[in-house]
């Protein structure tokens, strides 16, 4: 089954927040993305709102017809508002409140605690949840100790090295997505996927579920268009 590919849609909200007003209309593109083959959307609030805004969720909700994900650190403001809207998946983050972007995963093991009892309020209104994660196994064994239904493979480490060592790069994400098909888990995976690196990972990642793509994808937008560029990167999801 070919990988799902999820847009995030924040940078096209950090541009249409540069000047105020809407445009670019955010709920427009969204809806434009699955019309050009977006398998889902993705946004990721922040607690300052510089890119998607709060307000923004509802409005999607009404208008996504595939798979909504909604990823962000779980604190209550956030889980009021997943809550409320009930995407078909949350993706916990455990980013700091100032963090330009995502740039580790869980501690599955220190934070269980705290993550079994976010899970299970998520659960219980029939939210799938996913953790964001090292591609480490002792953090892959601690997300599935959660009862989380995936995980989200952090992939700006394998990003980082591609260009220089491709098989050592993607190494620890093909053995930890071994273990987590053996134990029952299921593999997401984002973060620096472009066009370059995403065929090369998703050969290699066995039973990678979905890739959640942002800043690549609308920055090659700009010179492929947006319909193209989705046709583009599903084409490197077949393997």
């Amino acid at each position: 089954m070919q990988t799902r590919l999820s847009v995030n849609i924040n940078k096209v909200a950090l541009l249409r927040n540069a000047r105020g007003g809407n445009i670019p209309n955010l709920v427009q593109v969204a809806k434009d993305c699955e019309e050009f083959g977006a398998h889902g959307i993705t946004v990721h609030p922040r607690p300052d709102e510089r890119h998607i805004k709060y307000s923004d969720v509802p409005a999607l909700k009404e208008v996504v017809k595939t798979e909504f994900n909604i990823e962000g650190r779980p604190n209550e403001r956030f889980l009021k508002l997943v809550l409320n809207n009930r995407p078909h998946q949350c993706t916990l983050v455990p980013d700091a409140p100032g963090v330009l972007t995502s740039d580790r995963g869980w501690d599955t093991i220190k934070h269980k605690d705290h993550l079994v009892e976010v899970i299970n309020r998520l659960h219980s209104e029939g939210i799938r949840v996913s953790l964001f994660v090292n591609a480490e196994e002792n953090m892959v064994e601690g997300a599935k100790a959660t009862g989380a239904d995936r995980i989200e493979f952090y992939t700006g480490d394998y990003a980082k090295s591609f260009e220089s060592d491709p098989k050592s790069a993607v190494e620890a994400h093909n053995r930890c997505a071994k273990l987590a098909n053996r134990i029952g888990i299921g593999i997401n995976a984002g973060h620096d996927l472009n066009l370059e690196n995403l065929n090369f990972y998703a050969k290699h990642v066995p039973g990678l579920l979905e890739v959640s793509i942002g800043q690549s994808l609308i920055s090659d937008a700009l010179y492929y268009g947006l319909q193209n560029t989705i046709q583009m990167y599903r084409r490197c999801l077949v393997v």
